[in-house]
């Protein structure tokens, strides 16, 4: 595999064309990222044109359907390198003759990290060169390590939100389809205690979270910084107690098919349209803080 890596100041970052992929973060002395053992088997995965699941893994459009497999196909998708240094990459997908048995849409998306003395900073944009408005969803699915330092304990750790977040929280049914309930959040005066058990019943779900950003810290350990720009939903998710070492902090633009739900892709609940020759750019920022 043709992995680029981005270096600058002892910071590095690993990223490959399957799924234009970011494979390892190391910052300032510290490897941020999940190793994608057997447990889950990915590090940071790139979820377009869907996020979650659509009923019955088929996307609807005109009256005809269109096997759509969970989060898309873009993950699994070698991309093409467009530039490449040693502190910046930029990885292409557009549609061709595979994509559009499962998406019958013209798209170029194209993704770019760079590395900073900051940080890591991922842009992400949709392209639409077709003649009709493109409905689409993308999402990030980074896995970072927990315990981020293997010292201290996972319940150690918490998220700490840059703003406060009444809720509520959203949940899946069992077919990964969004269902209707409403339920207390979790979060307290902006704090998210981490706990294996709350992700017993799948991830937990905000659509409406009023932060673009968050620290995940434990104390005497390293304090990770995110900060996001496009993406309005927020989804936590790690496998269920007893859990592999990783927590995913999900900033999506789209999710899941509401439970019950089987109308047109262009009018699903949480996917955007995209004019033609228009497009559409999220950026992700990854940091060390004290």
């Amino acid at each position: 595999m043709d992995i680029h890596r981005l270096h600058l100041d002892g910071s590095e970052a690993l990223i490959a064309p399957a799924g234009a992929e970011l494979q390892a973060l190391r910052l300032g002395g510290s490897d941020l990222l999940w190793t994608a053992d057997p447990l889950w088997p990915r590090h940071a995965p790139l979820l377009f044109p869907i996020v979650g699941a659509l009923k019955d893994d088929q996307l609807r459009h005109r009256g005809a359907t269109f096997p759509m497999p969970k989060h898309g196909f873009a993950r699994n998708r070698d991309f093409t390198w467009i530039e490449r240094d040693a502190t910046r990459c930029l990885l292409e997908l557009k549609d061709d003759e595979a994509t559009r048995k499962n998406y019958p849409f013209a798209f170029r998306l194209r993704v770019a990290y760079t590395l900073e003395a900051s940080g890591l900073r991922m842009d992400l944009d949709l392209h639409n060169p077709g003649a009709e408005p493109l409905p689409a969803s993308l999402g990030l699915h980074p896995a970072f390590r927990w315990p981020l330092v293997p010292q201290i304990s996972k319940a150690a750790h918490r998220l700490v939100f840059d703003a406060d977040e009444p809720g509520p929280l959203r949940r899946l049914d069992a077919h990964g389809l969004l269902t209707p309930d409403l339920h207390p959040t979790p979060i307290r005066e902006r704090t998210l205690p981490l706990r294996e058990d709350l992700f017993i019943d799948d991830a937990l779900l905000f659509l409406e979270p009023r932060s673009r950003g968050l620290r995940f810290e434990a104390e005497g350990g390293p304090a990770l910084r995110l900060r996001w720009e496009g993406f309005p939903h927020l989804g936590i998710w790690t496998k269920p107690n007893p859990g592999p070492a990783y927590l995913c902090i999900e900033p999506w633009e789209g999710h899941a098919d509401p439970a019950g739900w089987d109308g047109e892709f262009a009018e699903k609940p949480g996917s955007f349209l995209l004019p033609p020759g228009s497009t559409r750019h999220w950026v992700m920022t990854t940091s060390l803080e004290p």
